[in-house]
């Protein structure tokens, strides 16, 4: 087991302490934290490490635990859980790392707990005598009172008490509680007669001598104090009175106003060479910035915003409509209230800019706060000022720059947030999306409360999978679906052309894109659900034509159909196909991903084998659970078939095996495709579908159906396959995308089974 070499240190077992050496090497400082276990065993004196032998260490250590490590080369802590004591023996010295092999030793407890007991009583009573005229002392009595055992309190105070190297070993090698205890208490009667001593030759000292000490350091500190007077009256004194006209001003409720200025008597007191004059200085210039009054609210246009949300954004009418049901409430009861909102959907699909459309048609202030990636808790509600370096969190800090007290905030990618041991920053986000808690909002960094009601929150994602639950309900989701490629047109059209000509420096009617130009564009070079890609590729048409513009000289530019190969090069897209011909064993379903809808072929093959089921295709658990449930369905629909499920293996494939693929849809898929293969009958080549199937052959609903829909039909799908239970999700598809398909409702396995398998094409 690794051994951890200390020196001049009283460890014991069963405690929890923090250790500082400042000779731990990196190797060593990785080695502790990669160990589950080591052994801090004492060595006799202190050494360089590539100095330290066999006969350097005493034979006695203690197993520990590192619960964490700080700090780098030279100068260590770490923080350990200390377990039993053990006699190590064969001592090894490998690069960088010492290894030992131990056994384990027991006390002899040859005291009652009653004895145990009043030994650690009188061990704190000197214990708290040592403190008792020192700085901080009442804090350190609080802390002695606290310990539960001799072994605790002898390791707490054990760099303190008078024993040399071989006195402490002494105490950790002693079987006998007795004894070892014994030797603690002379130890701290020993420091507490030595303390003794120091005090009376102290008193000894003459009163004149302090009386000269006195003067002398005040004079000197009088002088001090004089000239940096005279170097910064005029400036601190304009601060201080600067601070405390934006106090007067700001508006602040009693608390916070409080807090101001006993943090400007503190600033005043310090002085700009004081070592907290910069702390004080961002804090007050922080609190005062924030707006503390409450904000007239503008005169709400329902008409002006529903004009504004249509001049943004194409389509999204559900999503607009219930924007428009907020803010009428809003003008109604002339307050702040109903549901945070959370816009969720693909990338490109436009929730970021919606904010900036609501904070448009409502007259507010905007401010963006990305979430993404975010694992401390301080992020959200800030660092306490006692740390170096504090700072707000990121909601106040957005609250300052808007200036006002009710700007519209857009928390983007809320489900990007991670957890770690900094905190859980989706908890911290509770209070301040609670209607019910956030207009007493306290950032630890302000300490006072702050009113986020007057805060019109949105909140962002591209899905609900990775957001709390408790968070997730204090939200009302509201879903963006993919745009269809008549939505793509138009939005390109309309809104992404015209803003990546300004971009490009040219003029309106300089560039034309003709129909079948873009229409080409959207189908072969994006394939995502929303219009990102599309944007990026209107903006190298434009960049394209502006060489032409300043090369050539030409002063109009149409792009052609033909032309969209030689600007934008080969296609990007590469979306798969209905399948050319029926092929038993194979069945198409449909997927949601974060870029939009995909088809997924599922492909089965039987081999000689013994009843096994092979899955590949780097699918996920819950996908996988599919198919194992899948195959036990048809197994029992069909066990007095010709297929003998004992004598053949079954191999499952979704392609592209180097894409991960997991979710509760594809078991209706997975059950047609094997059911294919069992009965030797080819699916219907020109169909899909989607579901998810119980135990009892009921087929389950799914989410994503836009998405999916949207798929099939760019597929060439022409009938689908979904749960009967997502059939009032239809009314969420554009009728673009109805029209060009069948949509079969179906509940059980038998009704799939009789659309998938007939025998028309």
């Amino acid at each position: 087991m690794l051994v951890i070499p200390v020196f001049d240190t009283l460890i014991l077992s069963n405690v929890q302490i923090n250790i500082q050496e400042d000779v731990f090497s990196r190797a060593e400082i990785e080695n502790i934290k990669k160990e589950e276990n080591f052994i801090i065993v004492p060595i006799r004196e202190q050494k360089e490490r590539g100095e330290l032998r066999a006969e350097d260490f005493y034979d006695v250590g203690i197993i520990a635990k590192a619960t964490s490590v700080s700090g780098h080369d030279g100068s260590v802590i770490f923080s350990v859980e200390t377990k039993e004591r053990v006699q190590i023996s064969d001592i090894t010295f490998q690069k960088e790392r010492v290894e030992a092999s131990y056994h384990f030793l027991e006390d002899i407890r040859d005291l009652s707990e009653k004895e145990e007991a009043e030994l650690l009583q009188e061990f704190k009573q000197y214990a708290e005598a040592l403190v008792q005229d020192i700085p901080g002392g009442v804090l350190m009595k609080g802390y002695i009172r606290r310990w539960r055992n001799m072994n605790e309190a002898a390791t707490n105070i054990g760099g303190y008490l008078d024993f040399d190297p071989a006195e402490r070993f002494e105490i950790i090698s002693t079987d006998s509680l007795k004894k070892r205890y014994e030797l603690i208490m002379e130890g701290i009667r020993r420091l507490l007669g030595n303390q003794s001593v120091q005090e009376e030759i102290r008193k000894r000292m003459t009163q004149e001598q302090q009386d000269s000490y006195k003067v002398m350091a005040i004079r000197k500190q009088m002088r001090i104090l004089e000239d940096q007077l005279k170097e910064l009256d005029e400036e601190a004194s304009s601060e201080e009175e600067m601070f405390a006209k934006r106090i007067e001003e700001a508006g602040m409720p009693e608390e916070a106003e409080k807090e101001a200025k006993r943090a400007l008597k503190r600033f005043a007191m310090e002085g700009s060479s004081g070592h907290e004059y910069g702390t004080l200085y961002d804090y007050l210039d922080f609190i005062t910035t924030l707006s503390w009054k409450e904000e007239e609210e503008n005169n709400i246009d329902i008409g002006n915003a529903r004009q504004i949300l249509n001049r943004d954004h194409f389509g999204l009418d559900k999503v607009k409509k219930r924007i428009l049901e907020q803010i009428a409430v809003m003008k109604l009861r002339k307050k702040q209230t109903g549901s945070i909102l959370l816009f969720v959907g693909a990338p490109g699909t436009g929730k970021t800019s919606m904010g900036k459309s609501i904070a448009d048609a409502l007259g507010r202030e905007y401010v963006r706060i990305s979430l993404g990636g975010i694992r401390d808790e301080a992020e959200i509600r800030g660092h306490r000022r006692t740390y170096v370096g504090a700072m707000p969190g990121r909601i106040m800090e957005g609250i300052k720059r808007s200036k006002v007290s009710n700007p519209v905030v857009v928390l983007d990618e809320i489900d990007k947030l991670t957890k770690e041991y900094q905190g859980d920053p989706a908890s911290a986000l509770l209070e301040a999306l609670d209607p019910e808690q956030n207009h007493t909002f306290v950032d630890h960094y302000l300490n006072v409360p702050y009113d986020l009601s007057h805060v019109f929150f949105l909140c962002t994602a591209n899905t609900t999978d990775g957001i709390p639950k408790p968070l997730l309900d204090r939200m009302e989701v509201i879903s963006l679906p993919g745009y269809t490629p008549l939505e793509k047109y138009e939005i390109g059209r309309k809104y992404l052309l015209p803003k990546a000509l300004e971009e490009a420096g040219l003029q309106k009617g300089q560039l034309t894109i003709t129909p079948g130009a873009l229409k080409k564009i959207i189908n072969e070079y994006t394939m995502e659900a929303g219009v990102r890609g599309l944007r990026k590729q209107l903006d190298k048409i434009c960049r394209y034509a502006a060489v032409k513009r300043i090369e050539e000289g030409m002063e109009k530019i149409s792009i052609q159909k033909k032309d969209i190969h030689d600007i934008l090069g080969k296609k990007v897209t590469s979306h798969d196909e209905t399948l050319k011909k029926r092929i038993s064993g194979v069945a198409t379903g449909l997927a949601w991903t974060q870029v939009g809808g995909e088809i997924l072929f599922i492909e089965t093959v039987a081999t000689s084998g013994s009843g096994k089921i092979h899955i590949t295709g780097q699918l996920g658990d819950v996908m996988k659970e599919s198919a194992e449930l899948a195959y036990t369905l048809v197994k029992s629909k069909f066990a007095d078939s010709k297929f003998d499920f004992k004598k053949k293996d079954i191999h499952i494939h979704v392609p592209e095996g180097a894409v991960p693929k997991d979710g509760p849809s594809a078991g209706v898929t997975l059950f047609t495709a094997l059911t294919s293969l069992v009965t030797n009958v080819p699916v219907r080549k020109n169909l899909a579908m989607t579901g998810e199937i119980s135990l009892r052959g009921e087929v389950l609903p799914i989410g994503g159906l836009p998405e999916k829909l949207m798929a099939a039909q760019r597929a060439g799908i022409r009938t689908v396959l979904i749960p009967k239970k997502n059939e009032e999700d239809l009314e969420e598809v554009s009728a673009e995308i109805l029209d060009k398909l069948t949509v079969i409702p179906v509940s059980d396995i038998q009704e799939v089974l009789q659309e998938s398998m007939s025998s028309s094409s």
